[in-house]
């Protein structure tokens, strides 16, 4: 009898659910138990895991590995998904070893590469792999330099963390000034410059930015599955023009991701991402883990998600190819239930209730990003 794999998510996001729901409608019918934990009591992965727990706050990266092996321990996890903390936990994987958890994410040299966005453009450009010019910048001088720079070769300006993910701190810098322009509709990327200089002035400290052009669409991101013998089992791309999404095999961009992923050793899940610079397609960046929108796969017949978790487990899925590219589509919202009472009662007579640690569909919350329609 084929044992029940009993899989952890930690603080991960929300679209998350659907990478859950994946685990469980696995080809093979196997038994799959989720736990999940986040500092967030409304996230919607607590309500969709089997088990589900409370973070604690405030933990250094040590203190949070000692939490992690316990959970693995005290719950019996096979497989661990690291998202916060990535960089801490890989680098104790023998002990998580010791602990009978395989780790599903890279090992440490290669999630340090990918951390730092200078590190890593010129790790890839060294291999090969093209990349947008890059300036890194930490005060308004620096900064202005690099905008005039790339304005005068014709070229739009953008900037953004040298460290970070999601999107988190993406401006695209403006020369028109501050108006009602800015006001009156949708809160936008785009920055002026005089402002950005102006609080720069008055920081603090020193940023650490990457200032670049700003790339065109489309972009692709590219799902990879590598195993630990650094040989690719899975490349697919995603592609991303406004509001249609669809599926690309073509070798310009799948040929540089295959490179990177190898090259590297980003074992397991990544994501790695291309937009258009000029005529060619350039490196974007690179997530040393399983992209939110790994899920959409599933139009082309890919339970990525299982395949990642077999490779974990030592169970080689071999060649994860699509039977056929989905039609395009576009994403919307869903409803997705919360704990119950993770509310506060609104009337202070009734006790309020124990949290429970399994799912209630009392509550919902909008899940962005998620469920994919055809167009």
């Amino acid at each position: 009898m084929v044992s029940r794999v009993r899989v952890w998510l930690n603080r991960t996001y929300a679209e998350n659910v659907f990478f859950m729901d994946q685990l469980r409608r696995n080809p093979g019918d196997r038994a799959v138990e989720i736990h999940a934990t986040h500092g967030d009591a409304d996230s919607p992965v607590l309500a969709a895991a089997d088990t589900a727990e409370l973070e604690p706050e405030g933990l250094s990266p040590a203190g949070y590995v000692e939490y992690a092996l316990d959970q693995c321990q005290r719950r019996g996890i096979d497989v661990f998904v690291p998202r916060l903390h990535q960089a801490a936990v890989v680098a104790h994987r023998a002990e998580f070893e010791a602990v009978g958890t395989a780790l599903l994410a890279p090992p440490p040299e290669a999630v340090a590469v990918f951390h730092d966005k200078v590190i890593a453009y010129e790790a890839v450009q060294a291999i090969g792999v093209p990349v947008p010019p890059w300036w890194r910048v930490r005060d308004a001088e620096e900064l202005v330099a690099a905008v005039e720079e790339l304005e005068a070769a014709g070229h739009k300006a953008c900037f953004k963390p040298a460290s970070g993910a999601g999107g988190v701190g993406f401006r695209v810098i403006t020369r028109s000034p501050f108006s009602m322009a800015q006001l009156n509709g949708f809160p936008s990327p785009y920055v002026p410059l005089d402002l950005v200089v102006d609080a720069l002035a008055q920081a603090e400290e020193e940023v650490d930015w990457l200032v670049m052009p700003r790339l065109e669409q489309p972009e692709v991101s590219v799902d990879c599955l590598t195993g630990p013998d650094n040989r690719i089992r899975m490349a697919v791309g995603r592609t991303k023009n406004g509001r249609r999404r669809g599926f690309t095999l073509h070798e310009q961009w799948l040929e540089p991701a295959r490179a990177i992923a190898e090259g590297f050793g980003l074992h397991y899940l990544s994501n790695i991402q291309f937009r258009m610079f000029g005529d060619r397609p350039v490196l974007m960046d690179v997530n040393t883990r399983p992209a939110g929108g790994l899920h959409q796969l599933s139009l082309c017949g890919i339970n990525a998600p299982w395949a990642a978790v077999r490779l974990a487990l030592g169970e080689d899925p071999g060649e994860v190819a699509p039977p056929f590219l989905g039609q395009d589509y576009t994403v919307v919202s869903g409803l997705r239930p919360l704990l119950s009472g993770a509310v506060p009662q609104q009337r202070l007579e009734e006790p309020q209730q124990a949290r429970p640690t399994v799912p209630a569909p009392i509550n919902s919350v909008e899940v962005r990003a998620g469920q994919a329609l055809p167009l």
